[in-house]
């Protein structure tokens, strides 16, 4: 990109506010799942088999190493509210 690129320039200094939300989509939900999964004493598997996601990407998920798009966590949020 050229160096005065104003939507570059802007983006640098303020951030992207879609992925800010996601972000924070994502920690908040993977909190909930945490809590229902603890709650149900259920483990990753519960969540990993009806997704069909691989439970190692799920733990990632929980400990904030991965995200997940907004189609997954819609998803994510149908099972634990269940």
């Amino acid at each position: 990109m050229e160096e005065n690129d104003f939507v570059s320039i802007w983006l640098e200094e303020t951030g992207n506010p879609a992925i800010e939300e996601l972000t924070q989509r994502n920690q908040h939900l993977a909190g909930e799942a945490a809590a229902t999964l603890a709650a149900r004493k259920m483990d990753l598997n519960a969540l990993a088999i009806p997704l069909d996601i691989n439970p190692e990407e799920l733990n990632r998920w929980m400990e904030g190493r991965h995200a997940f798009s907004p189609k997954v966590l819609t998803a994510i949020a149908a099972l634990i509210k269940d």
